[in-house]
């Protein structure tokens, strides 16, 4: 059965963080929500799904905010000619499909 990141955030949004790095915020329904999330969605398996290596993905649990934050490098630096997404706003389709069943 599928149990996809989307069901426990009320908006995941993608920007850039400067030139050379993207952030990707979930924002999360409930204090619920983000407590299962915190535990169940795993690094690894964002990195995999953002076709990043997972050493250079990073990891924010903001409880305050009940936000999951995780930060990359660009794949090349804003404005580049290979550069696909100026804005960064693409990143956050990648991650609201991701499948976290126990």
């Amino acid at each position: 059965m599928s149990n996809p990141v989307a069901q426990y955030v009320d908006s995941i949004r993608s920007k850039n963080a400067g030139p050379f790095w993207v952030t990707i915020d979930l924002f999360c329904t409930d204090t619920a929500s983000y407590q299962y999330l915190c535990k169940h969605l795993a690094n690894a398996q964002v990195a995999a799904a953002l076709h990043q290596p997972a050493s250079a993905l990073k990891r924010f649990d903001i409880d305050t905010l009940q936000v999951v934050k995780f930060s990359l490098p660009r794949p090349v630096v804003q404005g580049h000619h290979r550069d696909r997404d100026m804005h960064g706003a693409q990143w956050a389709v990648l991650i609201q499909e991701l499948d976290i069943s126990d």
